[in-house]
């Protein structure tokens, strides 16, 4: 999300507290869902000279892109039409500043510090990532320190409802990497995939996991700058792949009743996490019998990497196709008989989604070497919104054979 959302405090005391130490501020409720599913976002700001509610570019452009109006006390407001059930992020544009909305104490961060809100629009309980009434599991946050990369890091660690740390049921591990600009916390808070994996295993349609979410950067202090901090883009996802396997992946399996079978571990991810996730797991079978990646930025860097970010394009354009050997060159040893070792390989991207050209590239040329794979185009974008689904379906697809 860096570059998306341009945040400091002071530009916020600028932007919508300029002028207004003369009366007291008023409460407002912001967003307000109603009974309709129509959202009405207010801020109090009687100085400021327009105000908008801005989509990221994570958000389908379709979502959120309304200018609010301003009453006789600064009040500015807009409704939305009805939308569906669903959690989406936001951020409110003052004056050209974009800042979170300072009546909603739900927010999304990125690696920077950047903070989106978030607005729920309720469902029913058979949407996965609805709290519902059923047993939870716990998130736990971890810190450690990397001697490979050279920084201070953590990671959270979803544990099953019933968890029991002294019993002797070892369970399986799914590693998910979040996308360029997101942290470690971005599967938990954006995604919810801690709700997602309680409601599946209280329906029996998902196996009792631990589930891991790492800083997924392979160079050192990523808050101070994530694009473009070095060249060897390669040399990157080298680093973050030594450091998962090195010394995340003992921590983990010193600390969590897990197996540490290959067969027993999954990785995956979205965007850029996507294509670390399929870049880790491929090129070490031996670790993973599990990899799937959504909406994938494959292996967009510069050679043997070829990079792009979905957001690097100006609106409206499509991405070039991949140099054809790209794939070749990153997955030197992967052939029919390698990826026979694997349970599962899962990829998916949203129909609407500039990366899908890329993504359908990967998928013929998994086909043209006759590995097996699980291909799916959704409706949607490079959104929150897709993934979260695409979680819902890979979760029940992992560990079957597992108890």
């Amino acid at each position: 999300m860096k570059g998306i959302i341009s945040i400091c405090l002071a530009m916020m005391s600028v932007a919508f507290l300029r002028g207004q130490g003369q009366s007291p501020r008023p409460q407002l409720k912001s967003p307000e869902v109603s009974a309709d599913r129509r959202v009405t976002f207010r801020l109090w700001a009687p100085e400021a000279q327009k105000v908008s509610v801005q989509y990221l570019p994570l958000v389908s452009s379709s979502t959120f892109k309304s200018v609010l109006t301003k009453d006789d006390t600064g009040i500015w407001s807009v409704t939305t039409r009805p939308m569906e059930p669903d959690i989406y992020p936001y951020v409110l544009v003052v004056d050209g500043v974009m800042i979170p909305d300072p009546a909603n104490p739900l927010v999304m961060t990125g690696v920077a510090g950047e903070i989106a809100s978030i607005v729920h629009v309720p469902g029913p309980a058979s949407l996965s990532w609805e709290v519902n009434n059923v047993p939870h599991g716990s998130v736990v946050h971890h810190f450690y320190h990397s001697d490979l990369i050279g920084d201070d890091r953590d990671f959270y660690v979803y544990t099953p409802p019933l968890y029991d740390p002294v019993s002797n049921t070892k369970y399986p591990v799914l590693y998910l990497l979040h996308g360029l600009g997101s942290n470690a916390s971005g599967w938990i808070t954006a995604l919810h995939a801690n709700v997602i994996l309680d409601n599946l295993i209280a329906q029996g349609k998902a196996k009792r996991m631990v589930v891991l979410t790492p800083l997924a950067y392979g160079f050192a202090n990523p808050a101070n700058g994530v694009i473009g901090r070095t060249s060897d883009r390669k040399k990157e996802f080298d680093m973050l792949t030594a450091s998962i396997l090195s010394e995340v992946m003992p921590i983990i399996e010193k600390t969590y009743r897990v197996a540490t079978d290959r067969e027993s571990r999954a990785i995956a991810g979205f965007s850029s996490g996507g294509a670390q996730s399929f870049y880790i797991g491929l090129n070490h079978l031996d670790k993973f019998a599990y990899v799937a990646g959504f909406s994938n930025a494959l292996l967009t860097y510069p050679s043997p990497l070829q990079a792009v970010g979905s957001r690097a394009l100006p609106p409206g354009q499509s991405y070039p196709p991949l140099d054809p050997g790209v794939f070749a060159n990153v997955f030197p040893r992967l052939d029919a008989k390698s990826a026979s070792q694997l349970r599962l390989l899962w990829i998916s991207c949203g129909m609407e989604d500039r990366l899908i050209g890329h993504n359908r590239q990967f998928r013929d040329w998994l086909q043209a070497k006759s590995i097996q794979f699980k291909y799916l185009e959704t409706p949607g974008e490079h959104t929150v919104m897709v993934w979260r689904r695409n979680l819902i379906d890979l979760a029940q697809a992992l560990f079957r054979d597992k108890n």
